[in-house]
């Protein structure tokens, strides 16, 4: 069976499709000479040697969708696809460095970028990699850069927004899916950005002359640049993008392990527990909601398997992507999530960029001390909760804590304790509509049961 894939249909050049569950790349006829000349200039060898561009292998024509095919080919496909809303601010900045690296290399082929998209970024073994084949072109001499201005608003504008003026505008990426607008991005910046120069001029001076000419026919791009003032260029994004920082502050959960009611004997029965559970199930992929620093998703991702770290704390999430990053841990991958407003189908008919459900199920699912929060903070019902569970993991390891646990009075110091189904016997309840329990164990030193379960629907 052939299914295209929604997110590649606006390149002319060529689209992903799946054949039989495997992932192929059409090359229309159009795009021709500027594949030719990526294969045979030593660019495309060289980034993917280099473990910059997704490499591929070619395909049987046979499998073309239309008549306009040149080639097809087979990318290595990825275990799992996501967006900048998901990223933590060194994601983005990695991967605005990874887009402007590969520019500079592209020059040296006597190629360039024709579009600086932030989706043609994924991440594999937790670092950035370019996956679109399809945006490279010849350069020609003298002609300005036609990608300047997405790269500036696919990566330098939410970079700088986030950095000057609040973190959690890189949602902003879930309304402009085709880059935050130059215009948006200056009012909303600080005078104080101003004073940096590059933001200066590739924002807000960038932002002012798009007003002055939009209701003129003027080619904004219509002056010549030499290979040193596009070389020029490139650096002073990249020096742009290296100022920008942001520090991750200390939240009330990126600090959670610093202050949770786990004696250090019980936070090691968890950890033998959930590395036993593991064990037994042995999934191929493990999400980890509500995963704060990573804690329990090193365990997973110590054994080779592959790992998505959720969590919806910037701070938490950035810690988690330094530590990846510092210790070379390469099974997995920091995400931002807010579990009670998940990543929704965007885009064109609402299927450009994938829901986190049509990214699913996982093999595992990890819900550590998260259903309190779930189910108390969020006025969520154990019937919702494990519905939810149900649509996304084949197996999961849940814990419970009951009413009494300190956390949980935590919450309720500033509401009325309304949550009379709030009970283990209810949560068990549940729960055994969707998944078979395999084992409850309860962690040492506390009151807290860890459950494996599995779904019942795969045990048939």
């Amino acid at each position: 069976m052939s299914i295209n894939i929604p997110a590649s249909f606006r390149d002319p050049s060529g689209f992903l499709f799946f054949q039989n569950a495997l992932l192929y790349r059409q090359i229309n006829k159009s795009y021709k000479e500027n594949y030719d000349c990526l294969m045979s200039s030593g660019l495309y060898k060289d980034l993917s040697d280099s473990g910059l561009l997704i490499p591929h292998e070619d395909a049987d024509n046979k499998y073309a969708r239309s008549n306009e095919a040149y080639k097809i080919i087979k990318p290595e496909p990825l275990p799992f696809i996501s967006y900048p809303y998901e990223w933590c601010f060194s994601q983005l900045r990695d991967a605005a460095l990874l887009t402007l690296k590969i520019q500079r290399k592209s020059l040296q082929y006597d190629m360039s970028l024709k579009d600086c998209s932030v989706y043609n970024v994924q991440f594999k073994k937790a670092k950035p990699i370019f996956i679109d084949t399809l945006s490279f072109e010849k350069y020609d001499t003298g002609k300005p850069w036609v990608a300047y201005r997405q790269f500036c608003q696919h990566f330098l504008a939410p970079l700088a927004l986030m950095a000057y003026k609040d973190i959690r505008l890189s949602q902003l990426f879930r309304i402009y899916i085709d880059g935050i607008p130059l215009d948006l991005a200056s009012k909303l910046l600080p005078f104080s950005s101003c004073l940096n120069l590059p933001l200066l001029l590739h924002i807000h001076l960038h932002a002012k002359s798009q007003r002055h000419f939009a209701d003129k026919r003027v080619n904004l791009n219509r002056q010549n640049i030499t290979r040193l003032s596009f070389l020029g260029l490139i650096d002073n994004l990249e020096s742009a993008v290296k100022r920008l920082k942001w520090k991750p502050k200390n939240t009330e959960w990126a600090d959670y392990y610093d202050e949770t009611n786990y004696s250090e004997e019980a936070f090691k029965h968890k950890k033998q527990i959930v590395a036993d559970f593991l064990n037994r199930i042995n999934p191929r992929n493990v999400w980890d909601f509500g995963a704060n620093t990573g804690i329990f998703s090193r365990i997973a991702s110590a054994k080779g398997i592959q790992t998505i770290s959720f969590d919806n704390d910037p701070a938490a999430c950035e810690k988690n992507y330094l530590e990846c990053i510092k210790n070379n841990e390469t099974n997995t991958l920091p995400l931002l999530l807010d579990l009670t407003n998940p990543s929704p189908g965007i885009g064109w008919d609402n299927q450009e960029r994938a829901s986190l459900s049509e990214r699913g199920p996982t093999d595992m699912l990890f819900a550590l001390a998260l259903v309190h929060h779930l189910a108390i903070s969020n006025n969520l019902s154990f019937e919702k909760i494990a519905d939810f569970f149900n649509k996304n993991c084949n197996s999961l390891v849940i814990e419970f804590i009951p009413k009494d646990d300190s956390q949980v009075q935590r919450l309720l110091t500033t509401r009325e304790d309304i949550f009379d189904l709030y009970t283990q016997e209810s949560f068990e309840k549940e729960f055994k509509k969707y998944f078979a329990i395999q084992q409850a164990v309860n962690i040492i030193d506390s009151k807290r049961t860890l459950y494996l379960m599995i779904k019942k629907q795969i045990m048939v």
